[in-house]
């Protein structure tokens, strides 16, 4: 995730709008002066970075060479938490930034380039991406900070930014939580066969679900069905926009990896528990994380759909287990959600080809056959 630091050294008359919006759009990293550090004191949930050492904050901020080479001669051992500010000028300053990087006792550095913008960062992001240590660019709009976030593919590590307007905290918000993409394609029902008794697992997100949008479930690692959420109001059942009724115990769903070079991994619907995460995901494939409020088990009769996907002379089989209910709900290939009920035999629906075989929700190498 990219920092965004926000800087509240100055108190603009807005300031008290500024800060709640902040607290809203879950910014919590500031910088602060003695000016507008006692806004912040016992709010335990900040983390505050100020240049002004008398400032009992979690970060340091460094913006003299001298100084902070005095106290690494002198006090090697004791500088923990800290960055340096530098406004990068020239070329020599530019060599000065990697060399203090590489000093191991800083844990960003923050780099204001106000005449230049694009090229020492690409040089930079280069130079650093290697040590142990965050590049924060210092902007003045939100237009700069999205170019800062992307130079090279990598961008910064994060962004310091002064907002002018609640506006400006919105923006952001949206810039460094933009959504990924998860690829659907079009499978065909083959089969449907009914399961008297099984549990069955509801999950209830903490965020409000949009029409089109569900979770990605399947009996095996093969493949998933786009399950919709229950965000429809009908003659028996109140809507329920929160909740996805997504299948058996033994079902895999797609939740977020924490390792970025991996867009998701799998769980049993049987392991999921309040404060988990999963990703949602709409009938166009725009996907995004949102947390579990409650999981629901209960025994209900079911349907195991099972699936056919043609990718070029191959074919792909997979299946579903859903509840037998008219609350239930795949997506057609016009992404129009239709109920299980008045599913038959040769429909097509919305599916995402997984990765095969996995051990613990990660993707190995391995020969496993599921069926």
């Amino acid at each position: 995730m990219k920092k965004v630091i926000l800087d509240f050294e100055s108190r603009p008359n807005n300031f008290k709008e500024l800060v709640q919006e902040a607290f809203n759009k879950n910014f919590l990293n500031f910088l602060v002066s003695q000016e507008t550090f006692k806004e912040f004191e016992k709010i335990e949930r900040v983390v505050l970075y100020s240049r002004d050492p008398k400032i009992p904050s979690k970060y340091l901020v460094y913006d003299d060479k001298k100084k902070f080479e005095d106290k690494l001669a002198n006090e090697r051992f004791a500088i923990k938490n800290s960055g340096f500010f530098i406004e990068l000028k020239s070329k020599e300053e530019e060599r000065e930034i990697v060399e203090l990087s590489k000093t191991g006792f800083l844990d960003f550095m923050i780099v204001s380039a106000k005449d230049w913008k694009i090229i020492p960062f690409e040089n930079l992001i280069a130079e650093l991406h290697s040590n142990d240590i965050d590049l924060i660019a210092e902007v003045d709009s939100i237009k700069d900070a999205e170019l800062m976030l992307k130079v090279l593919e990598i961008g910064v590590d994060g962004v310091l930014i002064k907002p002018k307007d609640v506006d400006d905290i919105v923006k952001l918000k949206k810039l460094i939580h933009k959504g990924f993409h998860i690829e659907l394609t079009k499978a065909k029902i083959i089969n449907i066969q009914a399961i008297p008794e099984a549990e069955r697992v509801c999950v209830d997100s903490t965020s409000l679900l949009n029409i089109g949008e569900g979770f990605l479930v399947g009996s095996t690692a093969t493949g998933f069905c786009l399950i919709h959420s229950e965000s429809f109001e009908t003659q028996f059942v109140s809507s329920r926009p929160f909740r996805v009724n997504a299948g058996d115990v033994s079902s895999y769903i797609l939740v977020p990896d924490d390792d970025p070079e991996r867009i998701y991994r799998t769980k049993y619907l049987s392991e999921l528990k309040g404060g988990d995460r999963v990703l949602a995901v709409t009938n166009n494939g725009e996907a995004r994380i949102v947390s579990i409020g409650r999981v629901k088990i209960e025994t209900r009769p079911m349907l195991r759909l099972e699936l056919v996907v043609l990718k070029g002379a191959k074919k792909i089989t997979m299946n579903c287990i859903c509840q037998n209910a008219e609350t239930i709900r795949l997506v057609d290939i016009h992404g129009i959600a239709k109920s299980v009920v008045d599913i038959k035999i040769g429909d097509e629906v919305l599916v995402h080809i997984g990765p095969g075989a996995t051990h613990f929700g990660t993707v190995i190498k391995e020969t496993i056959i599921e069926k």
